[in-house]
């Protein structure tokens, strides 16, 4: 694997992009302007657990009745935490249906 513009290799880069969730994505996608599979995985963790994370508190928010939503959605999330990391140290491009795709038109616009 091919160092990145923070001196470690792809799969690790990609892997940290998903360890903060949508947080160490944005980090990581601002840092990284060269390596498009680092990039990849950077959009694709914003996304998804953005997009986790605005339906969890929308849920949260509303009434006591989501909450059991809330927490299918947190388990949800711990599940797709867990492969999507073990997916990209592996040096894998591992799509998520639909988001893997969004991720691969938005990667190179932000």
């Amino acid at each position: 694997m091919a160092k990145t513009t923070l001196g470690l290799e792809s799969n690790v880069t990609a892997f940290l992009s998903y360890v903060l969730g949508w947080i160490s994505g944005l980090v990581i996608i601002l840092i990284e302007k060269d390596d498009q599979f680092v990039r990849f995985h950077a959009m694709q963790s914003i996304i998804t657990f953005g997009a986790l994370t605005l339906l969890s508190m929308a849920f949260g928010s509303v009434f006591f009745i989501f909450g059991i939503f809330v927490g299918l959605i947190n388990i949800i999330a711990l599940i797709l935490w867990i492969l999507l990391m073990v997916k990209s140290y592996q040096g894998e491009k591992f799509k998520l249906p639909i988001v893997g795709d969004m991720a691969e038109s938005w990667m190179n616009k932000f």
